[in-house]
């Protein structure tokens, strides 16, 4: 599918030459892992939220940091554990003294940032964890019997240890279908381990001066051109049938809702923008697939006994339809 306009066209090349900044900046910090630094800013482009699977000490936090940075956003970290409460994350009401009596003030939370990283969200107690999800749906919260927004763009980034399983709350599928991705970043190889060990030891504080590629009326302006990036009727019918299929699959106990259908096709657009495309190819519904769907999908006991994982039955289905 093709453009017409020149002007179109020049609009494109535009947006594609400053995410390609934004990944090039974030480099400067972040060694490796340009696959889930594109899946991450595609997650920001669709308005969508990102559940993120890693072992300890894989800099999840030097990376959101950064990334917020070169973005123009304010940026928050929640600690996860089982004492915190929800007022803890989204605020809570406090009495002021003043010359003619009290009154109550909002005091905002950590959840009033534009990118959010809260780390471990499966050591929090499910009311906690409901008093985050439920900022990220509605993007407001509620105290008292007065909501506040929260201002945008407004993006989450949920960390869970694969390993550390011992006093955690697992969040349950209905939950984790409110993250448009799940990502699992795994250790960096040697080269890139070497690197990050040179530049990070060589001095006190590291940290080189990173250029502000976006501010956030312009990012806001990106994520609406990102859901006009055409899509051939063709590739929008095998991202539904890709769906469809998870929910006939014998290898499953559960599939995926249409809610997935939708984030395949929009984080397949915001992919081909950041691929310097004006349209949506098979191989972003292909590349898309996994981190759309892998939360969202259910093994059942014959795929476990079998040893195959969720992206096992993801190819499976991608290369039936």
């Amino acid at each position: 599918m093709k453009i017409g306009s020149r002007d179109e066209a020049g609009k494109y090349e535009k947006a594609n030459e400053k995410l390609t900044q934004v990944m090039e900046e974030t480099s400067k910090v972040i060694v490796g892992q340009e696959e889930i630094q594109k899946n991450i800013l595609i997650s920001i482009l669709c308005d969508g939220n990102v559940l993120l699977e890693s072992y300890p000490g894989l800099g999840k936090t030097k990376m959101a940091r950064t990334l917020s940075q070169v973005l123009g956003l304010d940026f928050s970290r929640i600690q996860n554990t089982p004492d915190l409460m929800p007022t803890d994350i989204t605020g809570t009401q406090i009495i002021n003294d003043k010359d003619d009596g009290k009154e109550f003030k909002f005091q905002e939370g950590p959840i009033f940032a534009n990118m959010v990283l809260a780390d471990e969200i499966n050591r929090a107690t499910p009311k906690t964890q409901a008093a985050l999800l439920e900022a990220m749906e509605e993007k407001q919260v509620t105290a008292g019997n007065t909501s506040y927004s929260l201002e945008k763009p407004f993006f989450v980034i949920a960390t869970q240890n694969p390993i550390d399983q011992e006093g955690t709350y697992p969040l349950p599928e209905a939950q984790t279908d409110r993250f448009l991705m799940k990502l699992r970043l795994d250790y960096p190889d040697e080269r890139d381990e070497k690197e990050i060990v040179d530049r990070f030891t060589s001095e006190l504080n590291f940290s080189p001066e990173l250029e502000t590629v976006l501010s956030k009326p312009s990012l806001i302006k990106l994520q609406e051109f990102t859901r006009k990036v055409p899509i051939a009727d063709d590739i929008r019918e095998r991202a539904v049938k890709v769906v469809a299929e998870t929910r006939e699959n014998d290898k499953l106990d559960f599939g995926a809702s249409p809610r997935a259908s939708m984030a395949l096709v929009l984080t397949s657009k915001a992919r081909a923008l950041i691929e310097g495309r004006n349209y949506v190819s098979a191989s972003d519904i292909d590349a898309m697939a996994k981190p759309v769907l892998r939360h969202r999908i259910g093994l059942n006991f014959k795929a476990e006994k079998e040893g195959m994982t969720s992206d096992d039955v993801i190819e499976e289905i991608l290369e039936k339809v």
